[in-house]
C-alpha cells in the first residue's frame, strides 16, 4: 500500500532504534522521509538507505532538536522543497537518577531534548503543516513511564509526561485547521537505549509483568505511527496510543 505517496515526513532521531523503524515504515508507504540525526552521520546514512530499499525516498538532515534556531532553519529548508505533511517527534534521550542527589545538568538535558525538542520542532513545523490541507499529522513519541511513573527516572518521566500534555493542547488548538496531533506510548521496546540502560535483573522482572509475554520491537511502534500518519488515522486526535503488550492498561 502506498497511501503516503507524495507526502513528506520528518522523523527526528531517526538514525537508529524506533526512529529508524518509523522512517522505514513511512518510506514503505511511499513517503519521502527526512532522516534527522544529531551526531552519527554513518548511522543516518544507513537509515536513509534502508528507507530507499523499502521503496521510499530519503535524505538526511543534521540538527539538534534542543537548539531552536537550528530547528527553525532546518524545517524552513525542508518545507521549501515539497512542503511538510508529517512530523514525528521521536528524538529523545534516557536520563536516569534519583531525585535526591539529582544533577541540575541531567534534568535540564532531559527536558531540553525530550520536551523542548518536541515543542521547538512542532512550532517550526506548524506553518508548513497548515498548508498540507487537512492532511497535517503530528505524532509525538512518549513512554509508558509517562503514565505509570518509574522510580529512578524522574528527568525522563517528567519530560515524557510533558509531551503527553503538549499533545493534547496542540490537538485542541489545531483540529479546526485539519491537523491531527497524537502520541504513541511505547512500553518495553528492544533498542540500543533499553539494552544499555536496563539491568538484566530488571529486564527479567519486567518480562513477567507484560501480559503478551514478550519484549516489543521497534516495528511494533512504527506500525502505530503509520496508522496515525495515514488516512486511517484521519479522525483520531488528542490520543495516546499505547504500544506496550498490556504492560499498562
Amino acid at each position: 500500500m502506498r497511501e503516503l505517496d507524495g507526502k513528506v515526513a520528518l522523523v527526528t532521531g531517526a538514525s537508529r532504534g524506533i526512529g529508524r523503524a518509523i522512517a522505514v515504515a513511512l518510506g514503505e508507504r511511499g513517503a519521502k522521509v527526512i532522516v534527522n540525526y544529531t551526531a552519527n552521520e554513518a548511522a543516518a546514512a544507513e537509515a536513509a538507505a534502508a528507507v530507499q530499499a523499502a521503496g521510499g525516498t530519503a535524505v538526511t538532515k543534521r540538527f539538534d532538536v534542543s537548539d531552536p534556531a537550528a530547528v527553525d532553519a532546518a524545517i524552513r529548508e525542508i518545507s521549501s522543497d515539497g512542503g511538510l505533511h508529517i512530523l514525528v517527534n521521536n528524538a529523545g534521550i534516557a536520563v536516569n537518577g534519583l531525585v535526591l542527589g539529582g544533577k541540575d545538568a541531567d534534568w535540564k538535558r532531559s527536558i531540553d531534548v525530550n520536551l523542548n525538542g518536541t515543542y521547538y520542532c512542532t512550532r517550526a513545523a506548524l506553518r508548513p503543516l497548515l498548508k498540507a490541507r487537512d492532511a497535517g499529522r503530528i505524532i509525538n513519541i512518549t513512554s509508558v513511564t509517562a503514565e505509570s511513573g518509574s522510580a529512578g527516572q524522574a528527568p525522563y518521566v517528567a519530560a515524557k509526561a510533558g509531551v503527553i500534555g503538549l499533545t493534547k493542547v496542540l490537538a485542541k488548538e489545531y483540529a479546526s485547521r485539519g491537523i491531527t496531533v497524537n502520541a504513541v506510548s511505547p512500553g518495553f521496546i528492544e533498542t540500543d537505549m533499553t539494552a544499555s540502560e536496563l539491568p538484566a535483573a530488571r529486564r527479567e522482572s519486567l518480562l513477567k509483568e507484560i501480559p503478551l509475554g514478550r519484549v516489543g520491537a521497534p516495528a511494533d511502534v512504527a506500525a502505530a505511527v503509520v496508522y496515525l500518519a495515514g488516512p486511517g488515522g484521519a479522525y483520531v486526535t488528542g490520543q495516546v496510543l499505547r504500544v506496550n503488550g498490556g504492560l499498562l492498561m
